[in-house]
């Protein structure tokens, strides 16, 4: 079956992946996590992202704050889809972190969700991973049926109170 890579620069950002890798195994995807920095170990991640495909990677997941490079070194040397997360700083609030993975060069496309966008980036994951797994599809159409049950839900319980008032 399918799996998603989750890596992060530093272990101190496993609370801001921790969403991703959640979602991910609540669809019963198999995940691969790691922490693997750009700047400090860039052998390891060369050899992660020229290795993943070998692995049965099928999309990764790059959280870094600050220069947030990992991203697209990764994305330089895979062909796989490469989700960048990027984590919120002290210095500027994740604007750096979401600025450096956002801004890649031409031919180095890094799909990017919001500052501490865990969940968002294991369901983008999952719905890249939908247009080749059937059963992941559906699993997410059920998963977007079950928020808008919850919302319309929600909607009548407040219309009630507000009638009530």
């Amino acid at each position: 079956m399918s799996k998603i890579a989750v890596i992060m620069g530093s272990k101190s950002d496993y609370n801001v992946v921790k969403p991703a890798v959640d979602v991910i195994k609540s669809f019963g995807v198999e995940t691969e996590v790691r922490v693997i920095s750009a700047h400090r170990t860039p052998e390891e991640a060369h050899e992660f992202s020229h290795n993943a495909i070998n692995r049965g990677v099928e999309v990764i997941i790059c959280a870094a704050g600050k220069a947030a490079h990992l991203g697209g070194v990764i994305a330089a040397n895979t062909t796989l889809p490469v989700i960048g997360l990027p984590v919120k700083t002290d210095m500027m609030g994740g604007l750096d972190s979401l600025l450096s993975i956002v801004q890649m060069p031409s031919g180095i496309p890094v799909a990017t969700v919001g500052v501490n966008g865990g969940e968002n980036a294991g369901l983008l994951a999952l719905q890249i991973l939908g247009i080749k797994y059937p059963e992941i599809a559906k699993k997410l159409s059920e998963y977007k049926s079950a928020m808008r049950n919850k919302i319309n839900a929600d909607d009548i319980a407040l219309q009630s109170e507000l009638e009530q008032k």
